[in-house]
């Protein structure tokens, strides 16, 4: 009697069994089985398995938010932590008081003083007088009495020649002098004797012209006879090499003991005047009329130099004299300028930086050329307000000098102006300013006004 089989709720799975009969070699017939109960007599679920490449996506994700996190957290990080916390007590409401909220940044005052206007331009140390010292006369270098670099007197002996040579032609000339001065006496005597024989007729008058001729002649002989004692003594006083002016010696160029030639073109020594000393330096022709105009009114003006870096006062002179051309290739015209260098300052054939005085302004505004900002549209300053704000004030600026500049608009003095850390300001932002050098009067309560040099 056959059974009929089991139902089954559809929410089962079948299991198949897939079996092979060994006798027959084919497969046997599908039998759904079911599979074991669960622990509540309900058959478990089969779960299929995950998919393993979902898992590798989170890992470049999870890389990006790190960069972002690491390279935007100083501007979210912040904004993510809250408000910041209030300022402390005694200061004002939103930190414009001395709390977290002023930035701290450097200032200075704008000051009423003098200005001066200056053509500057690129000037050349040059001696006064400089001298090649050459021998007059050939002879033996006996000694040289100078020290190389001295400052050596007018008519001070440098060098001397052997005189010897010199001194026996002084002799010789003078023995030619004595012989021939006798001859003359003579020849004046005779000449005597025979203005009297002449009157008597024992003489004819032809003989007494003869005689008058030799006197002349013995005259003439006794004095080349002088001119020659005169070269020789000359020559004498060419032996001792002398300084023309007071100056300072170069180095020497011939030792003792050489032979000099007096038409040699090696010089000896060559000495320079450094004091008094001049500047030589061009002027533009653009400003020559106003220059020129002032020398003709009797001014005197003043001229600086500065050494070739410019940022130290050598010497102060005075506008001497202005050339009689003006240079067609460069447009300018060379003045000199004349120094006392008491203190030897300037040296032959220096560079240096000239500064003509051209105009003095006096009682005009100044401010510090690190205070001035530039863009290209205006000029302009961070002011400081009294309430501890900024703001920014175009101004007109003027001549600059020595790292000030004058300001003809804008500004007036007394007013604060930043210098530094401008980089973090903008309209309206509140500053603790310190103004160096400045000290404040103390309040009432003791403490000061601006502690530290900080405006609060």
């Amino acid at each position: 009697m056959l059974r009929a089989p089991p139902k089954r709720s559809k929410s089962e799975p079948v299991m198949i069994d897939h079996t092979y009969t060994p006798a027959e070699g084919k497969p046997a017939t599908a039998t759904p089985t079911r599979p074991p109960a669960g622990p509540a007599g309900n058959p478990p679920v089969v779960t299929p398995p995950r998919r393993s490449k979902l898992r590798w996506l989170w890992v470049p994700i999870l890389v990006a938010l790190c960069w972002v996190g690491y390279e935007y957290w100083p501007k979210i990080g912040p904004w993510l932590s809250g408000p910041a916390a209030p300022a402390a007590k005694g200061g004002k409401k939103g930190g414009k008081g001395g709390g977290g909220g002023a930035i701290p940044v450097v200032a200075t005052r704008a000051r009423r003083g003098n200005m001066g206007v200056y053509n500057v331009n690129l000037g050349a140390v040059t001696p006064i007088n400089t001298v090649t010292v050459t021998s007059v006369v050939s002879g033996q270098l006996m000694s040289v009495s100078y020290k190389e670099g001295d400052i050596v007197q007018k008519d001070q002996v440098l060098m001397e020649i052997d005189p010897r040579p010199f001194q026996v032609q002084l002799e010789n000339a003078e023995g030619q002098l004595a012989r021939d001065q006798s001859l003359l006496d003579n020849a004046r005597v005779d000449l005597t004797r025979y203005e009297t024989l002449v009157t008597q007729k024992a003489v004819p008058e032809q003989q007494l012209a003869t005689q008058k001729a030799l006197v002349e002649q013995d005259v003439g002989i006794v004095k080349s006879d002088q001119s020659m004692i005169n070269s020789a003594r000359l020559n004498l006083e060419y032996c001792k090499i002398r300084a023309k002016f007071t100056g300072r010696v170069g180095l020497r160029l011939v030792d003792p003991g050489n032979i000099v030639q007096s038409s040699a073109t090696t010089p000896l020594v060559v000495i320079t005047e450094i004091e008094p000393i001049s500047v030589l330096f061009p002027i533009d022709e653009d400003h020559l009329p106003q220059v020129y105009q002032k020398m003709r009114a009797g001014e005197s003006l003043t001229v600086e130099a500065w050494d070739a870096h410019d940022s130290k006062k050598l010497a102060v002179g005075k506008l001497s004299t202005i050339d009689n051309e003006i240079d067609q290739t460069t447009g300018t015209v060379r003045a000199r300028a004349t120094f006392d260098n008491k203190n030897f300052e300037l040296f032959p054939n220096q560079f240096v930086n000239t500064r003509l005085l051209v105009q003095q302004k006096t009682g005009v505004v100044l401010l510090s050329d690190a205070a001035i900002q530039r863009s290209t549209s205006q000029v302009y300053v961070f002011l400081v307000k009294p309430d501890s704000t900024v703001t920014v004030r175009n101004i007109t600026v003027g001549t600059s000098d020595g790292g000030e500049t004058e300001i003809t608009s804008g500004l007036t003095a007394g007013d604060e102006v930043v210098v530094t850390g401008v980089d973090k300001l903008q309209e309206g932002a509140t500053v603790s300013a310190t103004v160096p050098g400045e000290q404040h009067a103390g309040r009432g309560d003791g403490a000061s006004k601006k502690g530290g040099g900080k405006k609060k």
